[in-house]
C-alpha cells in the first residue's frame, strides 16, 4: 500500500488521504460550483460537512489558519463555547476562518479526527492539525490558544491576513500581517518579498512548484522545490517539513512493508529495521505508533545503535509541526531516556 501523494502536504494525521481522495474533491467543487454550500466560498464562520472538508478546511489552511469546533445539538457545554468562537472569529475578521463541524451528521469526518469528547477544538494550519483542546474554555483561554496558533501560522509560512486583521482576535504581539519569524530562520516566513502572496499561496513560488509536483505525483520535484526555497532560507519552517514529509513517502515507497515488519519482528534492536517499520506507520497516520517504537529502540539499545534510533526519530519529527502535541510528547519522552 503506498501512501498518499498529497501526504507531504496535507501530513499524517489522515488529512493527506482525505484530499486524495478523488470522489470527494469532485464532491466538494460540485457543491462550491452550485451554490449549495453556503459556506464553501466566503464568511468567517462556515458549515462544514464530510465532502465539503477538503475545500473548506484543508485548502482554506494554506492561506489562513482554519478553526475546526466539533459540536452537536444535544452538547450543553458546545453551547456555551460555540458563541464564544463565532464571537471571536467575527472580530478577527478573516484572519482565521472557523469551521463548525456537527459530528452527529458528519460520522467519517468525526473518526478521522479521532473525536473522543466535545466540545473539540482543532486548529489546521497549512494542511496539518497542528493543535486543539476540549472543552468549554473561558473566553481569555481561548483568546490566548488562538494567538499560540497565529504565531504556528507565521512559522509555517502561510502568507497571513491584511494590516486590518491584525489584532483582530485581541493577540497582537509578534503578529502584525502574518509576519513572525520562524527560530533560526530570520526574514523567512511570509515576510520575503514585496507584497503579500495571493490567496492559498505561500510567500515563496517554490511552494507553488511543490504543490505541481505533487499534483504529478513527481516526488523528486516536489523535493527540488522544496530544497530551492531552503536555499534561499535555510531554515524555513514549511519548506523544512515539506521536504521531511517527501522524504519519508520515497521511503515508503521503496518498502517491502509485508518484509519490513518481519524484519523488525525478528530483530527488536536493528535501530535500521525498527526505523522502516517507524516509517510506514507515521506515513499511515499510527503516529504515535511509529514514535514509539523508535523510543522502545532507544529504550533497549545503547552506543551506536541508540543514536541511530534517535537520529531517525529526530528526522520523522521534521515531518510535523514543532508544536504538534504528538511531536511535544515524544520530544519529552526522549529527553528523559537520554538524560
Amino acid at each position: 500500500m503506498q501512501p498518499s501523494r498529497d501526504f507531504s502536504i496535507q501530513g499524517a494525521v489522515d488529512l493527506g488521504a482525505r484530499q486524495a481522495a478523488a470522489q470527494r474533491r469532485q464532491q466538494a467543487a460540485k457543491a462550491a460550483t452550485s451554490g449549495d454550500q453556503a459556506g464553501a466560498g466566503s464568511g468567517n464562520v462556515i458549515d462544514v460537512t464530510d465532502q465539503t472538508f477538503n475545500t473548506d478546511v484543508v485548502d482554506r489552511s494554506r492561506s489562513v489558519p482554519v478553526i475546526l469546533d466539533l459540536w452537536a445539538e444535544w452538547c450543553g457545554p458546545c453551547r456555551q463555547l460555540s458563541p464564544v468562537l463565532e464571537k471571536l472569529a467575527t472580530e478577527a475578521d478573516g484572519a482565521w476562518v472557523l469551521a463548525k463541524v456537527d459530528v452527529d451528521a458528519n460520522p467519517q469526518l468525526s473518526a478521522a479526527l479521532q473525536v473522543q469528547s466535545i466540545p473539540m477544538v482543532v486548529a489546521v494550519v497549512a494542511g496539518q492539525v497542528v493543535d486543539g483542546f476540549m472543552g468549554a474554555l473561558p473566553e481569555a483561554n481561548v483568546r490566548e490558544w488562538l494567538g499560540q496558533i497565529m504565531q504556528v501560522a507565521g512559522q509555517l509560512g502561510l502568507p497571513g491576513p491584511g494590516p486590518a486583521a491584525a489584532g483582530a482576535d485581541g493577540q497582537t504581539e509578534g503578529q502584525t500581517g502574518g509576519t513572525p519569524q520562524a527560530p533560526g530562520a530570520p526574514g523567512a516566513p511570509g515576510a520575503a518579498g514585496p507584497g503579500p502572496a495571493g490567496p492559498g499561496q505561500f510567500a515563496d513560488p517554490g511552494f507553488g512548484e511543490a504543490q505541481e509536483a505533487l499534483d504529478r505525483g513527481d516526488l523528486d520535484g516536489a523535493a527540488a522545490a522544496f530544497e530551492k526555497v531552503l536555499a534561499s532560507a535555510p531554515g524555513h519552517p514549511a519548506a523544512t517539513m515539506g521536504l521531511a514529509q517527501v522524504d519519508l513517502v520515497r521511503r515508503v515507497n521503496s518498502y517491502d512493508q509485508a518484509k519490513a515488519r518481519q524484519d523488525a519482528e525478528d530483530n527488536p534492536d536493528d535501530p535500521d529495521a525498527q526505523g522502516r517499520v517507524a516509517d510506514i506507520d507515521v506515513a499511515m497516520g499510527r503516529i504515535e505508533a511509529g514514535f514509539d517504537r523508535l523510543l522502545d529502540t532507544v529504550r533497549r539499545t545503547s552506543g551506536d545503535q541508540r543514536n541511530q534510533a534517535r537520529l531517525h526519530l529526530l528526522r520523522l519529527f521534521e515531518v510535523f509541526p514543532p508544536r504538534e502535541p504528538k511531536v511535544v510528547k515524544a520530544r519529552a519522552t526522549l529527553s528523559s531516556l537520554l538524560f
